[in-house]
């Protein structure tokens, strides 16, 4: 790879023609809309370029039904064992997921990863790579119920609260339908954002969300039970963000002295009262800027600053761009996002004998008679 491939991730896009493969490894108890939110997107992609720019997999364990977390009973295409040419292994997972994984489990997502394949999961199929050793050191996103004991039990995975993490070639979504986020993320750097705007349309999504956008987590579900104060004081700035209080008012109500407060913060939050009551303000203007007509200037009211212009200072500062951009849709990719952290690899072509049919080429096959087949031209 050249210096100028490392960081722009689309000039490493499959030219080929081949299509991508993906295996999609269901745990016990997966969660039924996070593995539909990672598949929808790749049948609406070859639909509108009109040929299989992906096809994919369902694996489980021995080949044989597995259950979702709500009831319905998923028959496969394959066992994981069986020789296929994968590009991609995407752990989905659930319920209870340390009970779902085995050995046998972390034996193979190990040689895939051995294989160079890209490995991602979806929902708490983190839990299953984790339990691998393949996210040490690599920025990670999981369901927010999973956070804390996640963290206990891989202490070298860095742990993101944002919806999901691309880290080189490992990608994790939270669950729910970030994996669409995800998935459309990807596609659009595999294939442009025409493609990816274009499956949103089709899907009534009206916004794409990126690395920016984080988890709506329960503090209670970071801090467990062990720190009562500091979940009131949360809890009382959560609830006066239009009139701030002050942290000496703070610390009176929950009968802490000041540095005792800050104390807290710093140690438990890894930061300082005030900035974590400044970015409660700024996360509760950005939810207004993206849901309500609102004007730039009465959100800064309701939000508690004192002016727009320092507003607007604060918002910059935290989300790399001014509020006007953010009513307009246009999404920063400064600091960190002008040089991402994965790269798209270019994957491998054909596949071998005897692989199972691929249900990406039946739903190819039906899509031939929508009026929206082929209709977002691909330059590769």
């Amino acid at each position: 790879m050249t210096p100028d491939q490392a960081k722009d991730p689309t000039a490493m896009i499959n030219r080929s023609g081949a299509p991508q493969t993906l295996g999609f490894l269901l745990l016990d108890n997966f969660t039924l809309i996070s593995l539909a939110s990672a598949i929808e997107p790749l049948r609406m992609a070859n639909q509108l370029a009109g040929r299989e720019l992906y096809r994919w997999y369902t694996l489980t364990q021995d080949g044989l039904p597995v259950r979702a977390s709500d009831g319905l009973q998923v028959t496969p295409d394959a066992a994981m064992h069986t020789p296929l040419s994968l590009d991609w292994v995407i752990v989905c997972g659930g319920v209870g997921p340390q009970h779902s994984v085995s050995r046998e489990h972390l034996r193979w997502l190990q040689l895939q990863s051995r294989q160079l394949r890209r490995i991602g999961a979806v929902c708490t199929g983190s839990w299953a790579l984790g339990k691998a050793g393949l996210l040490d050191h690599y920025e990670t996103s999981i369901h927010w119920e999973c956070l804390a004991s996640i963290q206990e039990a891989f202490p070298k995975v860095i742990l993101t609260t944002r919806l999901f993490s691309i880290d080189r070639d490992r990608f994790t979504a939270s669950g729910g339908t970030a994996p669409l986020d995800m998935m459309l993320n990807l596609i659009a750097h595999d294939h442009g954002h025409e493609l990816a705007a274009g499956i949103s349309e089709m899907f009534i999504y009206e916004r794409m969300r990126n690395e920016q956008d984080h988890q709506r987590v329960p503090l209670k579900h970071v801090l467990g039970t062990t720190q009562p104060k500091l979940l009131e004081i949360v809890a009382l700035m959560e609830s006066n963000l239009e009139e701030p209080i002050e942290l000496d008012e703070l610390a009176k109500y929950v009968n802490v002295s000041r540095r005792q407060l800050e104390r807290l913060f710093q140690r438990y939050l890894r930061c300082s009262p005030s900035r974590y009551y400044l970015k409660l303000r700024l996360v509760r203007a950005r939810q207004l800027l993206k849901q309500t007509p609102l004007s730039i200037i009465e959100i800064a009211s309701v939000c508690g600053f004192v002016s727009t212009p320092h507003f607007s200072k604060c918002y910059r500062e935290c989300f790399g761009g001014p509020p006007r951009n953010e009513r307009m849709g246009i999404h920063s990719r400064q600091g960190s996002h002008d040089n991402p952290s994965f790269t798209i690899q270019q994957w491998g072509v054909g596949s071998a004998g005897g692989e199972p049919a691929s249900s990406a080429l039946q739903a190819l096959a039906y899509a031939k008679g929508e009026p929206t087949f082929a209709s977002v031209p691909l330059l590769n």
